[in-house]
């Protein structure tokens, strides 16, 4: 019936809602976001199409986006916006794991809390991230773009493993991203303690000792966007862009 129809959408409310999302990237991004043809205005403007096209319809060639940071900078509250405004899958490494890693951890006579002993970086952590790119592919395989929250400190450090994984994409007829979310070690802390994840008593209980063995002023090479979240910037500024856009399109 007609009356089930959704309304029809209004082209002002449509334009005035991307330009609020285009302006939230320019803010929160560091670099010439401006430059046509660089990772940072691509980057935007998938996200700004993906938005219109979950009120127009069309599917266009998936994308990974891949957002990493480190503990307590907020790149898993950043990667729920992302997916709020575009309507990608969202995967988060702690939740598609941490149940399997806790009790492979302990039946190897560890911790279940352990993120940072040798045995964990060498016989564990591998396994997780198979696990959270598999189920990426799994998504983007059948054409659903996927965001993909977790640490990434050593595989966007590593181009090599970033130049295999752009020509894998390439292959496949996929775009990829990464995105970097920069904290200051202040509000990473204050993030941590609020959270309370036992996972993070080792960083807690060796603050100086895990600060100093972290670079929080600079991005992985492989970066292409750099999200500023120092003192909490860029997650207060994606909460005012969902309510801009809630006002916007009521």
């Amino acid at each position: 019936m007609i009356s089930d129809l959704p309304a029809p959408s209004d082209p002002a409310a449509d334009d005035a809602a991307a330009q609020v999302i285009k302006e939230t990237f320019t803010k929160v991004s560091l670099g010439d976001i401006e430059a046509d043809g660089s990772p940072q205005a691509l980057l935007r403007g998938r996200v700004v199409d993906a938005w219109r096209r979950r009120h127009g319809g069309g599917s266009p060639k998936p994308i990974l986006v891949l957002v990493g940071g480190y503990a307590g900078s907020g790149k898993s509250e950043f990667s729920r916006f992302l997916s709020d405004i575009t309507g990608w899958a969202f995967l988060d490494k702690d939740s598609l794991t941490r149940s399997i890693v806790e009790r492979l951890l302990v039946s190897l006579g560890s911790d279940p809390n352990d993120r940072h002993s040798e045995l964990y970086l060498k016989e564990v952590r591998p396994l997780e991230y198979r696990c959270l790119m598999e189920t990426a592919w799994d998504n983007l395989n059948v054409g659903t773009s996927s965001i993909l929250s977790a640490p990434f400190i050593t595989e966007l450090k590593d181009e090599a493993w970033f130049t295999r994984l752009e020509n894998r994409c390439t292959a496949k007829g996929i775009d990829l991203a990464a995105i970097w979310v920069r904290c200051d070690p202040e509000s990473m802390r204050e993030y941590i303690e609020f959270r309370g994840a036992a996972r993070d008593a080792w960083k807690l209980n060796n603050w100086e000792q895990y600060i100093a063995g972290i670079d929080t002023d600079n991005s992985p090479p492989t970066t292409h966007v750099t999200v500023d979240n120092r003192l909490g910037s860029a997650i207060s500024l994606a909460d005012q862009t969902r309510e801009a856009l809630k006002r916007i399109l009521a």
